[in-house]
Formats: structure tokens, C-alpha cells, sequence
């Protein structure tokens, strides 16, 4: 009976870690330069223009953001997988987003956060991909 009870618990965890997975990763696709546009300006909108708080609502509709463990840094590694330094990509974030860690003021964490990590060659990265959509236009 106990057997019965620890399978039936074993397969049940397995299929909502399943689940879970599945539905995150169908659920986030990578951002197109044109994406960001929209979104950063509907967030410009909500936020009053305000630039902490733009970011913050930016970054969490790309999928990038969440306000309990803040940046991403895998799928931010993976907009820019194309520089060949994912790792590096992913630790830099990482460093940034746990050095401003403030749960008490969102906003201030994801702007601090974004500077710190785009102070290096990650910025010079972000600002070539945000120029691919003046080439598009």
C-alpha cells in the first residue's frame, strides 16, 4: 500500500514538473527588436514616462523580469546567443541582479540592475540589437 501511495506521488510530481516546464518554455518565445519597440512604448504609457518604472514594465512583458528573482538571465543570455559568451552573459546578470537586490522598491532594482549589467560590452550588444529595427524601418 505505502509503494502504491510513494508511486502515485512520484508520478504526480513528475507530471507538474512536466507540465510546468512545458508551459514555460511553449509560452516565451525571443523578443524581435520590433517587439520591444511596442511594448516600450505602451510602457512609457502606463508609466507615466517615468524611466525605472518603463524598464521594469518592459522588461517583465518580454519575459525577462519577475518581481521575486528579477532578471532572467537565461533568456537574456539566449537574446544575445549569438556573441558566443552566454556563460559570461549569464553571470554578469546574474552578479548585477543580486548586487541590487530590492524587494521594497522594484523599480529602483531593475533600472540599478540594468545599468550595472549594460556598463560593459552586454551595452554595446543591447544597442545594436535595438538598432536593428532603424534598419528595418
Amino acid at each position: 500500500m505505502n509503494h502504491l501511495r510513494l508511486e502515485i506521488i512520484y508520478w504526480s510530481c513528475l507530471l507538474i514538473a512536466m507540465a510546468v516546464s512545458t508551459e514555460a518554455a511553449s509560452v516565451w518565445k525571443l523578443p524581435t527588436a520590433q517587439m520591444v519597440y511596442e511594448d516600450l512604448e505602451k510602457c512609457r504609457q502606463e508609466s507615466q514616462e517615468e524611466d525605472a518604472a518603463t524598464l521594469r514594465c518592459l522588461v517583465k512583458k518580454l519575459g525577462l523580469w519577475t518581481d521575486e528573482s528579477g532578471y532572467n538571465a537565461r533568456r537574456i543570455a539566449k537574446i544575445f546567443a549569438g556573441h558566443n559568451q552566454m556563460e559570461e552573459l549569464m553571470l554578469v546578470v546574474e552578479h548585477c541582479n543580486q548586487m541590487e537586490q530590492d524587494t521594497s522598491h522594484l523599480d529602483d532594482w531593475a533600472f540599478l540592475a540594468y545599468r550595472c549589467a549594460t556598463s560593459g560590452q552586454f551595452g554595446h550588444w543591447v544597442k545594436e540589437f535595438m538598432s536593428q529595427k532603424e534598419v528595418e524601418r
